[in-house]
């Protein structure tokens, strides 16, 4: 068992992503997984219910979905004037805010103000952007040990691995692994597991429960992310279903929160609206079961005694600067995108090699991290474009659109030097289709491979840079003549 410089038992920090294969090997060895597939299947499909059930209780769905659209699209078109507002009310409420340009910047910030509050450890509320940061690896070499709270953040953290859904990191989990991951790891950084644990989900609930404990207890330093920030306020707003965000934001002496500045909302009214999408479209629920809202430190010492939040660019102004793109921004973290989507069903999370797998990680990843590396070109292309994700988007993201749109700007920053295999295909084949006499040429030699392979319905699997393609799909044999020789022989019938 490995140690940090803290003399904390390893924490089991989550593995990043880096060097990961693009999405269709990645996906490819996740489909021989029968096990993942059968555990994505059923938890997909019981969120998709429950989303269907509360979302067909309202009349006024769509329209809740126009508002949260058009606040979303106001905010990011003066994002600039709201930022400056939030800064505002939040350090005229006693807040210290913190501005951070990328990863390194907010590791930094973070890492520098757990130092100065002496302590080794936090405990930590769920959050996409810490994880996008790699903060727990940040702070880890500072030697300063993380510790998640939410359940599912807590099985992937045990189990060292990585989390494979927004709303439910562990759902490509089963019981039994909990259980074995439970039994395994919880006596080397904490209070052991029950010996005599089973996989009934209410005693693995209890063990992680009385694991935390002892954690938010001793914690003098916690860190959060941010559902929404409200510019008028200065108020931060986090929702969750289990109460371990509560104990975060509430027992210990400092509370540090980490937000992407995408997260403004201008108005405290404005978030009526979100509280009702929200919830409905992750996790099927009318309403969290906790909401909670705080703006600065708190006065009676009945909370936090510092507060401090670090605003997260890390790219985004890059987005922003994308008409097209923009729209990811949107994005409230909901994962209804990931439960509707059939590629996201059976390749799982892992494949696309982000902390934002899915649909939306589809979008929204090449453009926080470009696409210089083969994952992050490949994943425009990891859709069938079939418009569920966009049909229950509860910001109303086109997310086909975008996707095009990305395919468009990774054969873009391809065009020049040595072509690829389909790049060279492509232009002949317009090479061709540009001329009628060479397209007819074409046609006519294509009769004579028809006419040699007569007695073949189809080709089997074609050398090269076709094999892939032939791998997946019947090739036909072509035809024994064109058309246009057709036509012309059955007009010089008729006039006969």
């Amino acid at each position: 068992m490995s140690t940090t410089s803290t003399g904390h038992p390893h924490v089991g920090v989550t593995r990043t992503f880096v060097g990961m294969p693009k999405f269709p090997v990645a996906a490819h060895e996740a489909l021989a997984d029968a096990t993942l597939r059968r555990n994505l299947k059923h938890a997909t499909g019981v969120i998709r219910g429950k989303r269907a059930a509360v979302v067909g209780e309202l009349d006024d769905w769509e329209e809740l979905r126009d508002a949260a659209e058009a606040i979303k699209n106001r905010t990011l078109r003066h994002l600039d004037h709201y930022l400056e507002q939030f800064e505002a009310n939040a350090t005229a409420a006693g807040a210290v805010v913190h501005w951070a340009r990328d990863a390194e910047e907010a590791d930094r910030i973070v890492v520098d103000l757990v130092r100065q509050t002496g302590s080794r450890e936090v405990v930590k509320v769920k959050s996409m952007a810490t994880q996008e940061i790699e903060l727990n690896e940040a702070l880890e070499a500072a030697g300063i040990a993380a510790w998640e709270t939410d359940l599912a953040e807590l099985i992937v953290q045990l189990g060292e691995d990585w989390p494979s859904h927004i709303l439910v990191p562990a759902i490509h989990r089963n019981r039994t692994e909990v259980r074995d991951i439970f039994l395994r790891r919880m006596k080397e950084v904490g209070r052991p597991a029950p010996e005599d644990l089973t996989d009934d989900p209410a005693r693995l609930a209890e063990a992680a429960r009385l694991h935390l404990r002892e954690k938010f207890l001793r914690a003098e330093v916690a860190v959060s992310g941010a559902n929404f920030a409200i510019a008028d306020t200065g108020g931060l707003v986090v929702v969750e279903s289990e109460g371990n965000g509560r104990m975060c934001l509430t027992l210990p002496k400092t509370l540090i929160s980490v937000v992407g500045i995408e997260k403004i909302l201008p108005t405290f009214d404005d978030l009526e609206v979100f509280l009702q999408v929200l919830p409905r479209s992750s996790t099927g629920e009318r309403e969290n079961p906790y909401t909670s809202i705080w703006t600065g430190p708190a006065a009676d010492g009945d909370g936090p005694e510092a507060v401090h939040i670090v605003l997260v660019d890390n790219h985004r102004t890059d987005v922003l600067a994308d008409q097209v793109g923009r729209a990811a921004l949107r994005c409230i973290r909901c994962s209804a995108c990931l439960n509707v989507c059939p590629v996201y069903e059976r390749a799982g999370g892992h494949s696309y090699g982000s902390v934002y797998p899915g649909p939306i990680g589809a979008v929204l990843t090449p453009q926080l991290r470009g696409t210089s590396s083969e994952i992050d070109k490949s994943l425009p292309f990891a859709s069938s474009l079939c418009g569920a994700c966009y049909d229950v988007c509860p910001v109303k993201i086109d997310i086909p659109d975008l996707l095009v749109h990305l395919r468009t700007r990774v054969v873009d920053e391809r065009r020049g030097g040595v072509p690829t295999p389909e790049a060279a295909a492509m232009k002949a084949a317009s090479w061709m289709f540009g001329s009628d006499a060479r397209l007819r040429a074409a046609q006519r030699a294509a009769t004579f491979g028809g006419k040699v392979f007569r007695n073949r319905e189809s080709f089997g699997r074609l050398p090269g840079p076709m094999r892939g393609w032939s791998a997946e799909r019947d090739t036909p044999v072509p035809p024994t003549e064109t058309f246009r020789q057709w036509w012309n022989r059955e007009q010089k019938g008729r006039e006969k």
